[in-house]
């Protein structure tokens, strides 16, 4: 496995449960740079509330590049999506996500449109939902062709809109937008893909960030999951990106940190 590692950090506090670290930014960021990560990805419910010199210090701190900024916290805190039948919550959120742009430019990251896409709500046609989300894409990575947006296919235990790979290339052949990929999540991918690493063999060239975590969203060894094929497969595709854990802080979270890295390492060719 020779792809830069980097590991989620939350900014605020929040409820969203697989998040190995929140706040406590200097302490954190030194931790994960201690542990031999390469990068943080950073998670931000709304950039207008951060203290931006308190991350900005303790990023220069440690020289860890930001690859990815999570945006889903908007969704699970204030409910801000892009397909609420409500036109004042999907502007608003249209709004969070062109509020994380600076931030995406100066660091060179990847914008991620996770659950911030919303979930369908039962009164809304799947027909009216994907043009929402589609309008939505094209008022925010249509607008800033620069940054680079990642959709990320999310089970349908948590959303019905994009699921699955085969359903976010159809999507990516929808919106026709250059700067706007697939982030792939192996817990996810899991529960829906036959084959993951077919599945990201089929997503070649439009992968543009990638995420771990086991079968139990652990860290990557302590569920089922086959990470030495999902690595074989991102190598066989070329990717160059970061791959991210995004997982539960179990048994705390130092120690999922730690045992990412060390499973993870033992894939090294």
């Amino acid at each position: 496995m020779s792809h830069r590692l980097s590991i989620v950090l939350s900014v605020q506090a929040a409820t969203f449960s697989a998040l190995t670290y929140q706040g406590n930014l200097a302490a954190n960021l030194a931790r994960i740079k201690a542990l031999g990560y390469d990068g943080v990805e950073v998670a931000i419910r709304d950039p207008e509330t951060i203290d931006r010199h308190e991350l900005f210090a303790a990023l220069d701190a440690t020289g860890l590049p930001v690859p990815a900024i999570g945006t889903g916290q908007a969704y699970g805190e204030e409910g801000l999506c892009f397909v609420h039948e409500d036109k004042t919550v999907r502007e608003k959120a249209i709004a969070r996500i062109r509020a994380h742009v600076p931030l995406a430019q100066q660091w060179n990251a990847i914008i991620i449109i996770g659950l911030i896409r919303g979930a369908r709500l039962n009164a809304l046609s799947r027909q009216a939902a994907e043009e929402y989300l589609e309008s939505a894409l094209r008022e925010t990575a249509g607008r800033h062709p620069d940054v680079r947006f990642a959709i990320e296919p999310i089970n349908r235990y948590e959303t019905e809109l994009i699921c699955n790979v085969e359903s976010g290339l159809r999507f990516l052949d929808r919106l026709r937008l250059e700067n706007v990929g697939l982030l792939l999540d192996t817990f996810h991918m899991n529960i829906e893909e036959p084959s993951l690493a077919a599945s990201i063999t089929a997503a070649a060239g439009r992968v543009f960030h990638f995420h771990v975590a086991d079968s139990n969203r652990w860290h990557p060894g302590a569920g089922h999951i086959d990470f030495r094929a999902v690595f074989a497969a991102l190598e066989r595709i070329g990717y160059q990106g970061f791959v991210s854990a995004e997982i539960l802080p179990l048994p705390d979270g130092d120690s999922a940190a730690r045992d990412t890295i060390a499973h993870l390492r033992k894939l090294r060719p």
